[in-house]
């Protein structure tokens, strides 16, 4: 107890004697790349390019880069984290929904949120936070036991707590929230339990949910026509990954996850909306403005909960503002970002089940390729032709970096009986024999997912990406390998043996003048800056 308080009264003290940062406004998010210094959300701005503007680390000199701190996380859990950086200020999230502000400097801690998590909350797999929010004044992260919470900037105190969902019922949330003009957006997780999946908005100073997106439409609304029965209420479609934002016509882009129960859709007849889809909703009301389904009738577990990647871009001749979406069924897409419209897709990762996909960019199933009680042979496996982990966009190099797997798996299906609070699976998946997890990193022309280059990994793909203005890819590996890509060729330029396995994203700012790249490896965050 009285290390405890010392502890405490230290960390206090040193807060109180840095730097402390400015306050963040929405103004600032929305230009968040006039400053690259900062990392000011998930995915270092708004239309989620994954691009730092810092060019000091280059393809020349890459090479001299060493580790500037290294910071131990004080859990046994994994580290999916994705910081933000404000003014020379790390914000991180931990397992379970802790929160640590960091020096970025020298990495020593300035305080610490720690969540203690009630022994019925339920998830399937594992307590991994993957970042915090900041809007003004505060820090907002969401926590596994279904939790929306703001602290204070300065000091970690509590400014509000909401209780988001019961998670007895197997609700759950992991992914880092999204900050708009004055509310922040929070997905959920949980689909494995037969929960009914749900995009929230809560208002940034009270914490009063503002709107509810249901992602499984209630019976008569648009899209309840898609499920058969009362199947729609245990369908899931669950939000689990960090959306984007076009503030330009005020409209958020979330993926969802695949329907329940996963691997035997017998009794949910029909396309099973708005599962496997990407949404667009109002940012004032919630309300849906289109949707495209990637998957119809999900039978693998092919969840569309991957990063939205905004931009500008000639496709067939045309200017347009799109959605680039390199999706887990391994195919990649162009949507049109006003309508939703198809107008480009192609596959970017070995598959086996569909032909390809039709004029409208719906997929044309092939026989053979669905679970079956004696296992079938499917092309991707459940990790899917890649996943959570961040894509990146160039605009120097005008390229978009997917970490991509090329593996199989035997999907098996079995019998799902729903029970509140249990898992509601129907069947599973194993590996092929003898066949070895195979990762790439791909480099994609965006206008037509067309590959440019190819950098293969000694095993599964499970880390992020980012681009630099400098021309250089970071991105992590199984084996604990740090890496830095050429971006216009996928040159191995520099590699870094942390020790641990890495399954987060890169981010880059800078501190004391000097760019840093930092990621999380193991259970630790290591910062790397320039040997000068």
């Amino acid at each position: 107890m009285k290390r405890a308080l010392w502890m405490k009264r230290a960390l206090c003290l040193l807060a109180a004697i840095l730097p402390l940062a400015a306050q963040v406004s929405y103004d600032r998010l929305r230009q968040a790349e006039s400053e690259p210094g900062n990392w000011l959300t998930y995915s270092g701005n708004y239309s989620s390019h994954r691009y730092s503007g810092l060019s000091r680390i280059t393809a020349a000199n890459v090479a001299r880069l060493r580790p500037a701190w290294v910071y131990q996380i004080r859990s046994t859990d994994r580290v999916e984290t994705s910081p933000l950086v404000v003014d020379g200020i790390m914000y991180l999230s931990e397992p379970g929904g802790s929160v640590t502000a960091l020096d970025t400097l020298t990495g020593r801690p300035l305080w610490k949120y720690v969540r203690t998590l009630p022994k019925t909350v339920r998830g399937c797999c594992g307590p991994m936070n993957r970042g915090v929010a900041i809007l003004g004044d505060m820090i907002y992260v969401s926590t596994y036991d279904a939790h929306v919470v703001a602290l204070d900037m300065k000091s970690g105190i509590v400014r509000w707590d909401t209780e988001v969902a019961d998670p007895k019922l197997g609700h759950s949330m992991t992914a880092a929230p999204l900050a708009l003009k004055d509310k922040i957006v929070v997905g959920m997780a949980g689909g494995e339990y037969g929960v009914r999946g749900f995009i929230d908005a809560y208002d940034a100073k009270s914490g009063k949910r503002a709107w509810r997106f249901w992602t499984v439409p209630a019976a008569g609304e648009p899209g309840s026509e898609t499920w058969a029965g009362d199947t729609a209420k245990t369908g899931a479609a669950a939000t689990w990954v960090t959306g984007s934002y076009d503030p330009e016509r005020n409209t958020v882009f979330w993926g969802t996850g695949n329907p329940g129960p996963d691997w035997n859709g017998d009794t949910r007849i029909g396309d099973n909306l708005y599962s496997d889809c990407l949404v667009a909703l109002d940012g004032d009301t919630g309300k849906l403005t289109w949707y495209f389904q990637f998957t119809p009738h999900d039978v693998h577990d092919w969840d569309a909960t991957e990063v939205p990647v905004l931009v500008d871009a000639v496709v067939r001749g045309e200017k347009r503002k799109v959605v680039l979406f390199g999706n887990r069924n391994a195919f990649y897409y162009v949507l049109d970002r006003t309508s939703g419209k198809f107008l480009a897709g192609r596959q970017f990762a070995k598959q086996s089940w569909a032909r390809g996909l039709d004029d409208s960019g719906r997929p044309i199933m092939l026989p053979n390729s669905s679970p079956t009680t004696e296992g079938q042979k499917v092309y991707p496996d459940l990790g899917g032709g890649t996943n959570w982990f961040s894509p990146s966009f160039s605009p120097l190099a005008n390229l978009f970096f997917v970490a991509a797997r090329d593996s199989g798996g035997i999907y098996l299906k079995g019998n799902a009986e729903y029970k509140p609070g249990a898992q509601f699976n129907g069947g599973g998946q194993s590996p092929i024999e003898g066949e070895d997890p195979i990762g790439v990193i791909r480099a994609l022309k965006p206008d037509t997912g067309e590959l440019q280059w190819e950098f293969k990994l000694h095993s599964a793909a499970g880390a992020g990406l980012l681009s630099t203005a400098g021309n250089v890819v970071f991105t992590g590996t199984n084996e604990g390998d740090f890496l830095a890509l050429d971006a216009p060729t996928g040159r191995l330029l520099w590699h870094f043996q942390t020790g641990a396995v890495i399954k987060a994203n890169p981010v880059s700012y800078l501190s004391g003048g000097k760019q840093q790249v930092a990621i999380a490896a193991g259970n630790s965050i290591f910062a790397f800056t320039l040997d000068e």
